[in-house]
């Protein structure tokens, strides 16, 4: 085994376990994570070979690169003094290559005379090629991590590591940018935020030529973010003005707008406790972002009078009954999250091959959740439960492995459709309403 470390960026640290074990089960590979602070920026981890690591590292969102670890200090004496004990019989095999040194730091930063002091420090490696900024054989990394007590910034590093890189990730190349909801053309008010739909998709183990599916479109952000990674988006949606856009701007435009629209398979109008698609049609992934009810009531197809619907269905116009004019709008029902997470889970198991993986979001109050409120299913082991906090209230990512027959879960629907339409009041009221009732009782 070889000794790698990994950089991270500064964003969703508690994601980035779930990221990397993902990506490592998705390679078969074998690393240990146990030892992630999510307040550091950098972690040891041990892998078999360099392309192990490239595999890891290669499309993830959360990390930035992997570095071959040739030594490590408290300061640069005690790196050099690591480098030379530890990784001299690296020297030679890039003695001629041609080569640059970068800088990753956190917290802290050199000046330009300060980077070129310390790369003169490692003469000793004995490199002859030439140095090239743009494009080198191979690039050397001095990884730093400063410790910042208030607002002075601090003068040297607590800690370093020196090593050669490897890989960087997606990220590194650009796709958190690139992405990015404010460059995007078809978009709508419930767009979901790009860098998070593509750690969804990692974390959902989204492949290349598999099929992925999002019940709940709306604007595909997850469809999109899964045709990075190579996967066969499909999509429905109860709404259909989400399905045709407007003009030319519609979901088939931000295919077009990535290079990926030949992946694109399609996108129906339909309800999805309703659903019309073939029970026979494989669908390797399921990431969606269920409606919650919160902004408009959630809602499906059926009417609170049927009655009413029946008449307004078979009503003649120009010849032809109601229901079955192009320009025909199906009534609609109320409907409350708890039963369509069920649908959803159900539909999960049902659908998805062994080893398939679902994974949404859902709203919950900081204040009421408990784990049991995750619903289960008994052929679908959950994984994952990710928090994404805002202040009172936090969305999260449960993701779920569907498992063969030997596998004996639970079935249970963890939210009560009472906390459902709680979270709703409580969401227009700035959550405020449980913490004035907790303050009068303290009188």
């Amino acid at each position: 085994m070889k000794e790698y470390i990994i950089s991270f960026a500064q964003a969703f640290p508690n994601f980035r376990v779930a990221e990397l074990e993902s990506l490592a089960d998705l390679h078969g590979i074998q690393v240990d994570l146990r030892h992630h602070d999510e307040k550091k920026p950098f972690l040891k981890v041990q892998l078999e070979d360099d392309e192990q690591a490239k595999k890891l590292i290669k499309r993830s969102i959360l990390a930035k690169g992997i570095y071959e670890l040739w030594g490590e200090g408290s300061d640069l004496d005690q790196l050099h003094e690591s480098v030379q004990k530890q990784s001299t019989d690296k020297f030679s095999t890039y003695k001629h290559n041609t080569f640059r040194f970068d800088f990753v730091s956190f917290m802290g930063a050199k000046t330009t005379e300060e980077k070129i002091e310390t790369i003169d420090t490692f003469r000793y490696l004995g490199f002859e090629g030439k140095i090239r900024l743009k494009n080198p054989e191979v690039i050397f990394a001095i990884l730093e991590e400063y410790f910042v007590s208030g607002q002075e910034r601090a003068e040297k590093p607590e800690y370093l590591w020196f090593g050669r890189q490897v890989e960087i990730s997606a990220r590194a190349e650009g796709v958190v940018e690139k992405y990015d909801l404010k460059k995007r053309r078809y978009i709508g008010t419930t767009s979901f935020d790009a860098e998070l739909a593509l750690v969804s998709c990692n974390v959902a183990q989204v492949q290349p030529g598999k099929v992925l599916y999002d019940p709940f479109t709306g604007t595909g952000s997850f469809l999109v973010a899964g045709a990075f990674f190579g996967g066969y988006p499909i999509g429905t949606d109860i709404d259909a003005r989400s399905v045709r856009g407007k003009g030319s701007n519609n979901l088939l435009s931000s295919f077009r707008q990535y290079g990926t629209a030949l992946q694109f398979i399609d996108l129906w109008t339909m309800d999805f406790t309703n659903n019309a698609l073939r029970e026979d049609f494989v669908i390797d992934t399921i990431v969606c972002d269920p409606p919650y009810g919160v902004r408009e009531g959630l809602k499906v197809c059926g009417a609170k009078d049927p009655e009413k619907a029946a008449g307004r269905e078979n009503n003649v116009v120009e010849g032809e009954l109601g229901f079955k004019r192009r320009d025909y709008i199906a009534s609609k029902k109320p409907y409350d999250l708890p039963s369509l997470l069920d649908d959803l889970l159900r539909f999960a198991a049902a659908r998805m091959p062994v080893g398939g993986r679902l994974a949404f979001w859902m709203p919950t109050a900081n204040d009421e959740y408990a784990e049991h409120h995750i619903p289960q299913h008994e052929r679908l082991e959950l994984l994952y439960v990710l928090e994404q906090e805002f202040n009172k209230w936090s969305r999260r990512l449960v993701v779920y492995v569907k498992r063969d027959e030997t596998y004996k879960g639970v079935t249970h629907n963890g939210m009560r459709l009472d906390q459902v339409t709680h979270f709703r009041d409580r969401y227009f009221k700035s959550f405020n309403e449980k913490s004035k009732q907790n303050g009068a009782d303290s009188h």
